[in-house]
Parts: structure tokens; C-alpha cells; sequence
């Protein structure tokens, strides 16, 4: 099983920038496919971002370009760097983990980190 901990969100005016991490207490991330999502009130968690086991990257469209997610397995960590940030990009971020070889991690989820944007 793997515990997953999110760090580094916060508060930041509109254009700048934030890095998240996700790390694992237990587990080898770099068995795992990895993502990032984020969740508004009222809405859906949606996906934003995934390092999938076997090596590929996708992204949400309206984060392309702005967003790099990266791992350090060296670490166990991902890594989410937010650049370019905008009011519509606040949300709860959540790391998720995922043994199968897959662009949508679910298997496992950490807690969440906020990240607020002012315009």
C-alpha cells in the first residue's frame, strides 16, 4: 500500500507560481503511475496531470504549457510545477497512484493540498 502526502500549495497572486510535491511514505513511486487532480466545491475532481508507469506524460488542455509534472524517484517524489497561475486554476490539489500502467491513477490518493489564485 502506498501513503501518499501532498505539500506546497498556498496562496498566490495571478501569474505567478507554486510547486507541489507529492511524496510517499511507503511504496516505490517509480512502480506506480502518478497523477495530479484538483477539486472546486461543488464540482468534480478532475484530472490535471499524469507520469504514467511506463514513462508518458499527458495534461489537461488549459494547463498545457503552464503545468510540468515530474518525478525524482531518488526522492519517491512528484511534482507538480504550476506556472502562469490563473483565478480558475484554485482548487484542492490530490496525488494519486496507480500500479496499473495507466493516464488516470486511482488507486491511491492523498489528502490534498490547497492552492488559491487572486486576480
Amino acid at each position: 500500500q502506498v501513503h501518499l502526502v501532498e505539500s506546497g500549495g498556498g496562496s498566490v497572486q495571478a501569474g505567478g507560481s507554486l510547486r507541489l510535491s507529492c511524496a510517499a511514505s511507503k511504496g516505490t513511486l517509480s512502480l506506480y503511475s502518478m497523477g495530479w487532480f484538483r477539486q472546486t466545491e461543488g464540482k468534480e475532481r478532475e484530472f490535471v496531470a499524469t507520469f504514467a508507469r511506463f514513462g508518458w506524460i499527458t495534461y489537461e488542455d488549459s494547463v498545457k504549457g503552464r503545468f510540468t509534472i515530474s518525478r525524482d524517484n531518488a526522492k519517491n517524489t512528484v511534482y507538480l510545477q504550476m506556472n502562469s497561475l490563473k483565478p480558475e486554476d484554485t482548487a484542492v490539489y490530490y496525488c494519486a497512484a496507480d500500479r496499473k500502467n495507466t493516464d488516470r491513477p486511482s488507486e491511491y490518493w492523498g489528502q490534498g493540498t490547497q492552492v488559491a489564485v487572486s486576480s
